[in-house]
């Protein structure tokens, strides 16, 4: 890691130091198995393709935009999720939107649309905004001069939103059990050597195998009788996101999802839902903390356009730095990493044939970072997002929720409920690291900050605020 130099080479804020020459293969492996973000040298961050060789079979990571289209868009029938994906994320999330293909993933995906469209957002930013005011609360009973850790605060408050706007009433029992399942998934469920050599699903996975039952059953069980009760009984509970996807018929077919179909659909929602978010707020409130002159702008919006009231849904738009601010945390530190897919005929990309069963990944944490694309891209600018920049800014480059059909179905909720945290928060608190507190991201199934997020909490006004 790195504090000094290039913003590329050596990175200005917390990043891996690029090598100037790839890994030999057993610490390629190693370093992908511990953090993804470490396995790649100098080139990847300067190259539009670079190709790696294992076992005879073939990675290429791609930076270059006209290809990246290529791969999300114009020939996306081509590629789909890798092997090593189903492998890690299948055990727990079954078959939801991330890893079902075809027509099954087509269907699926217009049944639950309606439930994260504009009007849908806007009726769960009230819970968003609740979920951070209690968040307040809590803090404005913690003693002054006391480190919290972050990323625990900030994975809670959006377990909370998650839970509420898809259980209602039935959320509480459900936080607890997710908050200490979706971690150990995570750093239990990692790729090991014998998935990089191609051995068979059963005999690489054997030490994993258990994983998602001793992490997620408790989780299940719970899901299991939430959704047999508002089956039979689907009048006397409330029309919560649970209750829609139950009750979703597909607008083409007319069909609607078995209970294994809704439930792998809830825990990928439910884990993906507030991951991202979670550790997309820590990076944030980490970023702040290091530049007070964008901190500033960022209280000066929220005192102009809120004045110390808690924002609500007609707020979003007017919040433009904040959202700004989120975008910029997003593009340094993207909570998804890299979006893997395998060819499943043979194509050419960047005037390179790619064979089938090649892996093609566009990494968003290469993608940000390349020189390219970004203009001193380890700095963290906000302005990179106000909308006459944003508009000039080369499609694809920017991919923090993916890309083309199978772009992220909650980005819109994703957005309104980090801009509305960060608004909600950053009213009444700063924060800031607590001293020697190591930081370092982890690139594991999301980008984690590997030692937590230690910061202590100051009042706007004073040491303390809300007390």
């Amino acid at each position: 890691m790195t504090t000094l130099g290039n913003p590329v080479a050596a990175p200005a804020l917390p990043a891996p130091i690029p090598r100037p020459r790839r890994l030999p293969f057993f610490q390629f492996v190693r370093a992908l198995r511990d953090s993804a973000i470490t396995s790649f040298a100098q080139e990847a961050y300067e190259l539009d393709i670079i190709e790696r060789k294992m076992f005879g079979r073939r990675i290429f990571v791609v930076n270059d935009l006209a290809a990246i289209k290529q791969v999300l868009i114009d020939n996306a029938a081509n590629y789909r999720k890798t092997e090593l994906t189903r492998r890690i994320l299948e055990p727990g999330l079954g078959r939801g939107l991330i890893t079902s293909e075809g027509e099954v993933w087509r269907q699926h995906r217009r049944t639950m649309s309606p439930a994260f469209d504009h009007r849908s957002v806007a009726a769960y930013t009230p819970i968003m905004t609740g979920a951070a005011e209690e968040l307040m609360a809590e803090w404005s009973k913690v003693p002054a001069d006391t480190g919290i850790d972050v990323s625990t605060a900030m994975m809670e408050v959006t377990l909370n939103i998650i839970s509420r706007t898809m259980f209602s009433n039935d959320s509480d029992d459900i936080v607890e059990i997710m908050a200490r399942s979706a971690g150990d998934y995570q750093l239990e469920m990692r790729p090991n050597i014998f998935d990089m050599m191609g051995w068979p699903k059963w005999l690489a996975g054997l030490a994993r195998s258990g994983v998602a039952q001793r992490t997620l059953g408790e989780f299940d069980k719970i899901i299991d009788r939430l959704i047999e009760e508002r089956t039979r009984n689907p009048g006397s509970h409330p029309k919560d996101l649970l209750a829609r996807l139950i009750a979703a018929r597909d607008e083409q077919g007319g069909a609607g999802m078995t209970a294994q179909e809704v439930r792998d659909q809830v825990i990928t929602i439910f884990l993906a839902g507030h991951e991202t978010t979670a550790m997309a707020m820590t990076w944030t409130w980490f970023l702040l903390s290091q530049h007070p002159a964008e901190e500033a702008k960022l209280h000066a919006e929220l005192d102009t356009v809120l004045g110390g009231r808690a924002p609500g849904n007609e707020d979003l738009n007017k919040l433009i730095y904040t959202r700004m601010v989120v975008e910029e945390s997003m593009r340094i530190y993207p909570p998804v990493h890299t979006i893997a897919r395998q060819a499943m005929t043979e194509d050419t990309l960047v005037g390179r044939r790619i064979p089938k069963g090649s892996t093609v990944m566009i990494v968003p944490w290469l993608l940000h970072r390349h020189v390219k694309l970004w203009d001193q891209p380890g700095r963290f600018d906000p302005e990179r997002f106000s909308p006459e920049r944003s508009s000039e800014r080369a499609r694809f480059s920017y991919l923090p929720f993916g890309g083309g059909k199978r772009i992220c179905i909650g980005a819109a909720f994703a957005l309104a409920e980090a801009t509305i945290l960060l608004a909600t928060l950053a009213q009444r608190y700063t924060l800031r690291m607590v001293p020697g507190h190591p930081v370092e991201p982890q690139g594991l199934i999301t980008l984690r900050a590997r030692h937590g997020m230690k910061m202590l909490l100051t009042g706007r006004g004073g040491p303390r605020a809300g007390g």
